[in-house]
């Protein structure tokens, strides 16, 4: 790397809370990739069923109605307590799981049942710890920090992909499990070591005005708060889309691709989530190099090749070809999540910024809703035409907000576009 790259890629490490705050990031997401890898490729081969495992990845967003609230929340005790709750949580639920793989008691019903269990608090993490991120780290360092911080869940994904599938592969399911439920608690204890800077803590008089309050009201507010921004409502826009019609494909999927597809095993499952996460972790990597950038351009433009790549990828026939375009539509996929994020808290007042995170990680609702909608597809007209409708709708409704916010979208004098 250059001389000038260092300092914005590393930057934030220098901030103590975020030396904690990232590992916990880290080892939270690496469990979930590698519970969703075993777990989904368990349902797939259990029941045989493409509509099962649709609605085994569609049950762990069932608490993606309930963001908004942990958004409340976080507001009112702080998002280092309600993170540190949420992966306790984690904890309890991956235990439970060990314990019935351990007795011999373990069926696709009872993982049906704890995913469901999951999503009710998963959908929320990613949110929770955006707003922490925005909490613990100076203005001037947010895109590189938030960047940074998207490497977690890039890093993750490769780790768990591999490390996940090769556990299951070698050892077993309950040898997997221990080292799931091993890194939920390291996890959350370091968690626990970060320490809200006491000026931006919340003081005792506004906490308790604070609980006073209707949670519903916390919640309209900052549904209201998005809204006067055309360019946070423009973000929330994409988000929604980019769940509904293209995360469907590698956030749920999979696995029938592998195997129905491709013909292949858990090994060959992991190198293609593999393949996408380091295509994300390319692309989040080189966006906190640079830095500056015209943001809510680069936004239209990352989610815009991300579909393309979607497309190539469902064409592609061999396995090689199809982790290359996963690598290719990974970038995309990075540089388009990180831009939405950047956007909202960049415009968000302070106060409102864990409700206006629970208000985007509403819009993961798209994806179950994707997921169940093509599982029914692919069983009637193929895998391959199911990606192509997607991948239209999806640049279809893509063109019409960025048609619809232009001024305050591709206008380089924008507010959505400083750099």
């Amino acid at each position: 790397m250059s001389e000038f790259a260092w300092p914005s890629a590393l930057a934030p490490f220098r901030i103590r809370n975020y030396r904690f705050q990232w590992p916990s990031d880290l080892l939270t997401s690496w469990a979930f990739e590698m519970e969703t890898i075993i777990l989904g490729w368990y349902v797939l081969v259990e029941t045989g069923s493409v509509l099962l495992l649709t609605l085994f990845a569609s049950l762990n967003y069932t608490g993606t109605l309930l963001a908004p609230l942990f958004g409340v929340i976080g507001d009112r005790i702080g998002h280092r307590d309600l993170l540190a709750v949420m992966r306790a949580s984690y904890i309890v639920l991956a235990a439970t799981l060990l314990t019935l793989v351990l007795t011999g008691h373990l069926d696709a019903s009872c993982v049906l049942v704890i995913a469901a269990l999951m999503g009710l608090v998963r959908p929320s993490d990613l949110g929770v710890r955006g707003a922490l991120v925005a909490t613990i780290m100076p203005s001037n360092q947010l895109i590189s920090s938030i960047a940074v911080s998207r490497t977690t869940m890039d890093l993750a994904r490769i780790a768990g992909a591999l490390s996940g599938a090769g556990l299951f592969a070698g050892a077993g399911l309950g040898p997997a499990y221990v080292v799931i439920v091993s890194l939920y608690v390291i996890s959350t204890l370091l968690t626990l070591c970060v320490v809200v800077p006491a000026e931006r803590r919340p003081a005792v008089e506004m906490a308790v005005r604070a609980l006073r309050r209707s949670p519903l009201r916390d919640l309209k507010e900052g549904v209201s708060h998005v809204w006067i921004s055309p360019a946070m409502r423009a973000g929330i826009w994409i988000a929604f889309i980019t769940n509904l019609t293209a995360y469907p494909f590698t956030n749920g999927l999979l696995p029938y691709i592998a195997r129905e597809i491709y013909g292949a095993n858990q090994t060959i499952l992991g190198y293609l989530s593999a393949g996408f996460a380091i295509g994300s972790l390319i692309g989040s990597v080189t966006l906190s190099l640079i830095g500056r950038v015209r943001v809510a351009r680069l936004m239209i433009c990352a989610t815009a090749m991300w579909y393309v790549g979607l497309l190539v990828f469902a064409r592609m026939p061999s396995v090689p070809t199809a982790i290359v375009s996963l690598t290719l539509a990974g970038i995309s996929q990075s540089m388009s999540m990180i831009t939405i994020a950047v956007i909202l808290m960049r415009t968000a007042d302070e106060r409102f910024r864990g409700r206006v995170m629970g208000v985007r990680m509403l819009t993961i609702y798209g994806l179950p809703f994707g997921l169940m909608a093509a599982g029914s597809l692919i069983d009637q007209v193929g895998f391959v035409a199911t990606a192509t409708l997607y991948v239209a709708v999806g640049l279809a409704m893509l063109a019409a907000v960025a048609l619809h916010w232009r001024a305050d979208l591709w206008d380089p004098h924008a507010p959505a576009n400083a750099k």
